[in-house]
């Protein structure tokens, strides 16, 4: 049973914690590569959401979008 436990421990520090701990090793030598990850998701969120909100202003002025305060069926 010991043997089970100690495979789990190898498998998620070796394999599944391998890039956490190149990034680990990565701030001490350079803290702007090892946060250039969250640069890059910030990036790509905030082009979604500008994508997003035109997606939303071209539908309101087609008239697509049902501005009605009944449209759940709670709310009655």
């Amino acid at each position: 049973m010991r043997a089970f436990f100690e495979g789990i421990q190898w498998l998620f520090e070796n394999i599944f914690f391998a890039l956490h701990n190149f990034l680990r090793t990565l701030e001490l030598k350079s803290w702007f590569a090892a946060n250039t990850i969250n640069w890059i998701f910030m990036a790509i969120c905030a082009v979604a959401i500008v994508y997003w909100c035109k997606q939303l202003v071209l539908h309101e002025n087609n008239g697509e979008e049902n501005q009605d305060t009944t449209a759940h069926s709670f709310l009655k």
